[in-house]
């Protein structure tokens, strides 16, 4: 079987793994997928505006694995307890790729780069390599009785958001998203440390926060 080549790469907020939204669709984080060279053409995409909502397949290109591990802990799990890795969606598996559903809001075709797709619900490191977009069916696609197993008993958990220090800085846009981020609960589920002080980067800006008893204070912000 040939070797597959991405097709595109996508740009979000995220430039680590910490924060970046457990599911895509959970956050409605906005990032734009840029084709390589060879698919850089409008016939590449013509009529995908008819669609709401994309798929994309795409490279776990920040996990590092070795081997081939059959069991893996999910977070969900608190990370203490091991599942099938066909029974999870860990970043560690076989052929290190993920399936991500997202929102598109837009095509621009008038950027150098274009056609260029801009989604929201990406749940992506930035730069991530996208090797598939496929159109998402809802008379196909969804199953509105759908069982979601253990990740059920944690579904919609969110935190209190409270900002300690000076959003001014931020764009409007950037503290939404970055709100939407921080109630979703970045933390490992293993860890409940009221003292222990985060930090991740999003959208060019250094973020610190704590939390504790389900409200999640922010407690410095600087732009990088």
């Amino acid at each position: 079987m040939p070797a597959i080549e991405p097709v595109a790469i996508i740009r979000t907020p995220f430039s680590g793994k910490f924060g970046v939204p457990r599911q895509s669709g959970l956050v409605a984080t906005e990032g734009k997928i840029v084709f390589e060279p060879a698919f850089r053409a409008a016939e590449a995409v013509r009529g995908i505006e008819g669609f709401s909502h994309l798929w994309l397949i795409w490279g776990f290109s920040q996990a590092k694995r070795q081997g081939n591990p059959l069991t893996v802990r999910p977070p969900r799990l608190g990370g203490n307890e091991r599942v099938g890795v066909f029974a999870s969606r860990s970043p560690f598996r076989p052929n290190g790729l993920g399936l991500s559903c997202v929102k598109l809001l837009r095509v621009d075709y008038a950027d150098p780069l274009g056609p260029v797709l801009y989604v929201a619900g990406a749940d992506m490191t930035d730069g991530t390599p996208i090797y598939d977009v496929k159109p998402y069916l809802p008379f196909a696609d969804s199953v509105p009785d759908a069982v979601g197993g253990f990740a059920d008993a944690v579904a919609g958990q969110r935190l209190r958001v409270e900002y300690k220090t000076d959003t001014a800085l931020l764009p409007e846009e950037t503290l939404r998203q970055l709100t939407e981020v921080l109630a979703g609960d970045p933390r490992p589920r293993y860890q409940d440390d009221p003292a222990r002080v985060y930090a991740f980067e999003f959208g060019g800006y250094h973020v610190e926060f704590t939390c504790e008893n389900g409200v999640c204070a922010v407690t410095r912000i600087a732009q990088i």
